[in-house]
């Protein structure tokens, strides 16, 4: 089986091509990245597609070699997670192919060795923080995922291990006497690994039921005048 994996989520991207071989009877099949390639930012909508059929190309893959796809669906930009997810959902439709939808905040939690409950946090800009409240113990366990002031945040941070790749919000929760881990930001072969869990666990959605995990509402949303 083939999975693909998408990450368009933030100022860059990237895509993961990934492989499970197969498996005795006996034994859970793992997955093996084949390559993970980058994508510039501000060229999601020119270059996804195209970078996906040339990286199935590169390995003697076609389309149809895909057996599933896993896709960050957020949160973080809404341009890029509009067009990262449009272009999986119209891969998934044409071959019928199930698809993981992975929340960034679950790679990012799921980034520590460490286990019990962590506190994933991502800098949402304008003041805010995007946090999931994550119990790690084998899996991970969603307690919750919002958006929240800086404030909120430290506060927040009390009672868990922040996990973040964002520098900034790490020497803030430090300087506030904060248990802090400084993760690298999660890619595609994070999104891949997390996406096939799920499709083995049998947690895959249909292409009509993809949709952003944006938490925060978009600018429109905010500034819309109310009806009269």
């Amino acid at each position: 089986m083939i999975l693909l994996a998408t990450d368009t989520s933030g100022k860059n991207g990237s895509i993961a091509l990934a492989r499970v071989p197969n498996a005795a009877p006996d034994c859970a099949p793992s997955l093996e990245i084949l390559e993970v390639i980058p994508l510039a930012g501000g060229t999601f909508s020119a270059k996804l597609i195209p970078q996906i059929s040339a990286l199935l190309s590169k390995h003697g893959f076609t389309r149809q070699d895909i057996g599933g796809f896993a896709v960050a669906s957020g949160p973080g930009s809404f341009t890029g997670l509009r067009v990262g997810l449009a272009a999986i959902k119209a891969l998934a439709e044409i071959l019928q192919k199930p698809i993981a939808a992975v929340s960034l905040l679950e790679a990012v939690a799921r980034s520590t060795k460490s286990g019990g409950r962590v506190l994933a946090a991502l800098d949402a800009g304008r003041g805010d923080v995007y946090i999931g409240d994550y119990e790690l113990a084998g899996s991970a366990r969603m307690r919750s995922e919002r958006l929240v002031t800086r404030e909120d945040f430290l506060a927040e941070a009390r009672a868990s291990l922040v996990v973040t790749p964002d520098a900034g919000l790490a020497r803030s929760a430090r300087a506030a006497g904060r248990n802090v881990e400084e993760v690298a930001p999660p890619v595609s072969d994070a999104i891949a690994r997390i996406g096939w869990e799920k499709i083995q666990a049998g947690e895959t959605i249909a292409p009509d039921e993809l949709e952003a995990n944006y938490i925060r509402r978009s600018d429109a949303e905010i500034f819309a005048k109310p009806n009269p």
